[in-house]
């Protein structure tokens, strides 16, 4: 099924060759994971993808269809939305309110803030994604890693159309943390999203992705379907001995 291809994408800094002639499919409904030492140019290649770094060479298409991104909201106004790291949320605001940070609802002639409104369907996806917070009222910052993780990970299914990019999606997670956070993934899949997973977690890689993609300095070394692979073959093909 059509999605998000990259087709011999090259991006350089200068001198510098972060990557080069890297090709990738991503399918509705699929996980794929991308892994890499770092330097390897995985996080240069997300980048692209949301639109924060222009390709010096190749193409990013959705649908089979060439798109060119100016910027982070050229990716979202095609349904793409990422999870980085960091998370991106606002710790003195309530859910609701990162749940439509830069997206607010407004009501009224006046436009005033539809919090209520903000506050229900924060409510009701919360509920249909299974994850437990106290109220959408509730601040961020008096939630567990696990839940700000998930309610990262809601927004971005919320708006994202097309696929969700995570970047480490559970590094500072515990292991009962980890598991509802996995879960949350599978069941984005499961609801026919595509998701690209950047995990130095092999073992989580394992878990969860059907296709995993190996770039080593910033090269694709291969992908391999996961029921196929093993740790030892994604290790080797990482350091290079392969």
């Amino acid at each position: 099924m059509p999605g998000l291809r990259v087709v011999h994408v090259r991006k350089t800094f200068g001198a510098v060759v972060a990557l080069d002639d890297v090709t990738l499919d991503v399918e509705p409904g699929s996980i794929v994971a991308l892994v890499g030492d770092n330097g390897a140019g995985k996080s240069t290649l997300v980048k692209c993808i949301a639109g924060v770094h222009r390709p010096t060479a190749g193409q990013i298409l959705i649908d089979d269809r060439p798109v060119g991104f100016a910027g982070p909201l050229d990716a979202r106004r095609e349904g793409i939305e990422v999870v980085f790291q960091d998370l991106a949320l606002a710790s003195a605001q309530p859910v609701y309110m990162n749940m439509f940070l830069g997206r607010e609802l407004v009501t009224g002639a006046l436009r005033r803030l539809d919090r209520a409104g903000m506050a229900a369907a924060t409510k009701e996806l919360l509920e249909a994604l299974e994850i437990r917070v106290d109220s959408p009222g509730q601040a961020v910052r008096e939630l567990s890693g696990g839940q700000r993780q998930g309610v990262a990970i809601a927004r971005a299914a919320h708006w994202a159309r097309r696929l969700v990019v995570m970047d480490e999606p559970t590094a500072a997670l515990g292991v009962a943390e980890t598991q509802r956070v996995e879960d949350l993934i599978r069941r984005l899949r499961d609801g026919g999203r595509a998701v690209l997973i950047v995990s130095h977690s092999l073992d989580q890689v394992f878990r969860l992705a059907d296709r995993i993609c190996v770039l080593r300095r910033g090269r694709q070394v291969g992908i391999r379907r996961t029921a196929e692979a093993t740790g030892d073959e994604i290790v080797a093909m990482i350091t290079g001995l392969r």
